[in-house]
């Protein structure tokens, strides 16, 4: 490989693949169908809710491994959290 594709590639690939923290791990092995915030935290055993959006729900929501049930109001009292939906293996089929 030449020295500008592996620089090329280098650069590329962190965007490409998401970094999953432990915290972004735990989070993701807890929320199963869909959890608030308050369920999140305590499934997590923490009680540091500045923690718990800086370390764990904002990396994942960037990630997009997960998702708000209610994108348009992000600090409604009534926000869940899921899963993003896998895409299948066979979407690229038709």
């Amino acid at each position: 490989m030449h020295q500008s594709q592996n620089n090329y590639y280098k650069q590329v690939t962190p965007q490409v693949t998401p970094q999953v923290t432990p915290q972004v791990s735990a989070l993701l092995n807890v929320l199963q169908g869909e959890l608030n915030r308050k369920e999140l935290q305590d499934a997590l055993g923490l009680a540091d809710r500045e923690n718990f959006r800086k370390n764990y729900l904002v990396p994942a929501l960037e990630a997009g491994l997960i998702e708000m049930t209610i994108p348009d109001k992000p600090n409604s009292r009534m926000q869940r959290y899921r899963r993003t939906p896998v895409p299948a293996a066979d979407d690229h089929r038709q």
